[in-house]
């Protein structure tokens, strides 16, 4: 009778699906690594519950432009060491924050290594993603970045910024496609700062 028990237990095992194991923070920060220039649709939830959606550029080391649908205005650029937040409605010039002063430098950095001390809060995965939680461990009190990766082959399908005051940004990535050539000037802020008219 243990025999047959057993043997059903093993068979019922056996029939169910293995989880997936949580992606290496190695194989995770070659794949950061290996992007070099990126296109992508996003879709931004705000802290408040604002939802915009759009076309995310990355070129890799640190650079990054977030162009807004409906609102041609409306831009974000990481570029220079600097990330600008254009907003033409206010005719004004953009709010400008130092790069490595913010959690997206985790990806935009020139050598992303996720098992360095003190880097990863957290590091688990659901059964159907990896998530990553990192901070910088030189400036924690910037906020952090959680990833969110699935695999074969690994892609970065979302992150989560909390920013230095608790407020939080999600972007939700559509496929990503590698390889893209984008104009240099799509990452330059006084160029930009110039074709609107305004004052560096």
């Amino acid at each position: 009778m243990k025999q047959i028990i057993l043997a059903a237990a093993l068979s019922a095992a056996t029939a169910l699906p293995a989880l997936a194991e949580r992606i290496p923070l190695s194989d995770l920060s070659s794949y950061i690594n290996g992007i070099r220039r990126a296109q992508a649709e996003f879709t931004q939830i705000s802290d408040d519950g604002a939802i915009a959606t759009g076309t995310l550029y990355m070129h890799r080391p640190g650079r990054m432009r977030f162009e807004y649908a409906g609102d041609e205005q409306l831009l974000v650029i990481a570029g220079g060491g600097q990330v600008a937040i254009f907003d033409g409605r206010a005719n004004t010039a953009p709010e400008q924050y130092p790069l490595r002063r913010t959690p997206l430098n985790l990806i935009l950095a020139r050598n992303v290594d996720l098992s360095r001390s003190g880097m990863i809060i957290a590091h688990e995965d659901d059964g159907t993603s990896t998530r990553v939680v990192a901070q910088d461990p030189d400036d924690p009190e910037i906020g952090q970045i959680e990833m969110v990766f699935t695999d074969d082959p690994i892609e970065l399908r979302q992150w989560i910024i909390t920013d230095a005051n608790g407020y939080e940004t999600t972007v939700i990535l559509g496929d990503m496609q590698e390889g893209i050539s984008t104009p240099s000037r799509y990452f330059n802020i006084p160029a930009e700062m110039r074709a609107r008219g305004l004052s560096e």
